[in-house]
C-alpha cells in the first residue's frame, strides 16, 4: 500500500508541474489541468487491481484527505471514493479498460464537464468528470454504450416490470373493494346483539310474573280441599253423616292476625 501511495504522489507531482506550465484557455478553468487530472484518475484506476482499490475504503476519511491534500489533488475523500466505486461498477458492466480518446469540455451553470469516449473489453463507454467552479472534482459518471438490441431488451423488461406492478396493485385494489359488501353485514351483526338481548329480557319478564299466579291457583285448590276435609271430619265426629258433595267453598278470605285471649 505504501508503494502505491508513493507512486500516486509522484504522479501527482508531475501533474502539478505540468499544470503550472499550462496556459489558461478560458477565464473559468484550465483545460490542461483538468485533462491531466482526468488522465491521472483513469490511469490509476486502470492500473490498480481490485484489492488496491478496496484498500482505500479501509482508510479513514481524515487519512485520505491528508494524503490528497499533501499531493495537491483538487478533490476530497468523498469524491475520490465515488470515482473508485463508479470505476468498479463500470468495469463490471463493460469489462477491462483498453484506451480512451480526446476530452470534451462543457460548462453548464458554473460547472465544468470533462468527458471522453473509452474502449473496454465488452463494450464502449463514455467517462464524464464533473468539476465545480473552482475546478475541484465532484463526481465521475460511467455511461455504457449499448447496442439497439440491448436497449430494446432493457426497455422491454422495464415496461413489463412496470405494467406488472400496476396490474398487481389494481388487482389488490379490486379485491379490497369487493370486500366492502361485507361491511353492512358486519355492522348489522354488531348492532343486532344489544337489541336481541333487550328483547330477550322483555319477553322473560312476563313469564317470571305468571309463575306466582299459577302457584297461587294451585295453593287455593289445595286449601279448599283441606278445608272441605276438615268440615267433613268435624261433622262426622258430631254424628252427622255428611259428604263434601253437599257444599262447596265459594271464597277464602284471610282474617287479620289477632292475639288469642287465654282466660
Amino acid at each position: 500500500m505504501k508503494k502505491k501511495i508513493s507512486l500516486l504522489l509522484c504522479m501527482i507531482a508531475a501533474v502539478l508541474c505540468f499544470s503550472a506550465c499550462g496556459n489558461k484557455e478560458s477565464a473559468q478553468y484550465d483545460e490542461e489541468s483538468l485533462t491531466q487530472v482526468a488522465d491521472f484518475l483513469i490511469g490509476y484506476c486502470a492500473e490498480a487491481d481490485e484489492a488496491a482499490l478496496g484498500e482505500w475504503s479501509e482508510l479513514s476519511e481524515f487519512a485520505i484527505n491528508l494524503q490528497l491534500t499533501e499531493a495537491g489533488l483538487p478533490f476530497e475523500a468523498e469524491s475520490f471514493l465515488g470515482v473508485l466505486d463508479s470505476w468498479k461498477a463500470g468495469i463490471t458492466e463493460c469489462g477491462s479498460y483498453v484506451e480512451h480518446g480526446d476530452y470534451r469540455f462543457k460548462e453548464t451553470n458554473g460547472k465544468i464537464e470533462v468527458s471522453t469516449d473509452a474502449k473496454f473489453e465488452k463494450r464502449d463507454a463514455v467517462i464524464s468528470f464533473m468539476f465545480d467552479s473552482e475546478s475541484k472534482l465532484e463526481s465521475m459518471d460511467f455511461s455504457a454504450n449499448m447496442e439497439t438490441g440491448e436497449i430494446l431488451k432493457k426497455a422491454g423488461l422495464n415496461t413489463v416490470l412496470g405494467m406488472g406492478t400496476v396490474f398487481c396493485v389494481l388487482i389488490l385494489i379490486a379485491f379490497i373493494i369487493s370486500l366492502f359488501k361485507f361491511i353492512p353485514a358486519i355492522q348489522a351483526a354488531f348492532t343486532k346483539k344489544p337489541q336481541e338481548a333487550q328483547e330477550v329480557k322483555e319477553t322473560a319478564a312476563p313469564k317470571a310474573s305468571s309463575v306466582p299466579a299459577v302457584e297461587a291457583e294451585f295453593d287455593d285448590a289445595e286449601l279448599i280441599a283441606v278445608i272441605s276435609a276438615a268440615i267433613a271430619a268435624t261433622e262426622a265426629q258430631a254424628g252427622a253423616q255428611i259428604s263434601t258433595d253437599g257444599f262447596f267453598v265459594r271464597s277464602i278470605r284471610r282474617r287479620p292476625s289477632n292475639k288469642w285471649n287465654s282466660k
